[in-house]
């Protein structure tokens, strides 16, 4: 990609792009496997199994559909499935058997590079450990996926610097992540996950790094997103971040156990 230079126009971006691998309304309650057409995303009778020393089944039988402005918590213990559902519901992963439909579409009846298409598009992950090139700054960061979109670089400044002003950084848009705080970096995550105005934003653990006031912090960010419209699936082992979305689904053992409304 021969414009793939950074956002102040020095030459990280070009570096960056070499090393980016791809992974980076409100719901009512839902009975347990009510998976309904007409969501952003729909899962229906989803089972995943990996096979190793011995098949292990993450998801067995899950029915879920998050409609269009919903704000949906996943809870569960550990080896609930809860990784592997958020893996399925972005396109980082396809099920073994059932369907997961994104926008419409049959994830697992895409070829890779149009599933990377759709999650490049439609999907905007915040991890744990942020995930931020450490070698860019924050606007470098968050304006990086708009490079894989072939957005012009003015634009991709603008951008980033309005995304980075609207999580409180706009003073920080040149510092690297070795020089910000982690709830810093965790802001500089989710305006990155913004930066292609997606359909779905899917957050792993995000406050799972940072103490319990940034955590606070950061929730706020999300019910701010939330409130102008943004489809959230956040997955959490915190009751108290989990009650912050509109509805809780509890995995256990792989199955749905339950939808909670909060």
């Amino acid at each position: 990609m021969t414009d793939a230079t950074d956002t102040d126009g020095d030459a990280g971006v070009d570096t960056a792009v070499d090393e980016q691998t791809d992974t980076g309304g409100e719901g009512g309650p839902h009975a347990v496997g009510g998976g309904s057409d007409g969501g952003v995303v729909v899962l229906s009778d989803v089972t995943k199994t990996y096979e190793g020393g011995a098949t292990v089944e993450a998801l067995s039988g899950v029915s879920l559909s998050l409609p269009e402005g919903s704000y949906t918590a996943v809870m569960g213990p550990s080896g609930s499935g809860k990784s592997t559902l958020l893996n399925l519901v972005g396109g980082l992963d396809t099920p073994t058997a059932g369907t997961v439909r994104l926008d419409g579409r049959d994830l697992a009846a895409l070829s890779e590079p149009q599933r990377a298409r759709v999650r490049g598009r439609t999907v905007g992950f915040v991890f744990q450990t942020f995930n931020l090139m450490p070698r860019l700054t924050a606007a470098e960061n968050v304006a990086l996926p708009l490079v894989f979109q072939g957005v012009d670089r003015a634009a991709r400044r603008e951008r980033a610097e309005s995304l980075l002003a609207d999580v409180g950084l706009g003073d920080r848009t040149g510092h690297e992540p070795a020089e910000l705080s982690g709830g810093q970096r965790q802001r500089v995550a989710i305006a990155r996950a913004l930066a292609a105005d997606p359909a779905l934003l899917l957050a792993d653990e995000p406050t799972g790094n940072v103490d319990t006031d940034t955590g606070d912090r950061i929730m706020a960010e999300f019910a701010d997103l939330h409130a102008a419209g943004n489809t959230v699936l956040l997955v959490t082992h915190e009751r108290r971040i989990a009650e912050r979305a509109n509805r809780v689904v509890h995995l256990r053992d792989g199955e749905l156990r339950e939808i909670e409304s909060v």
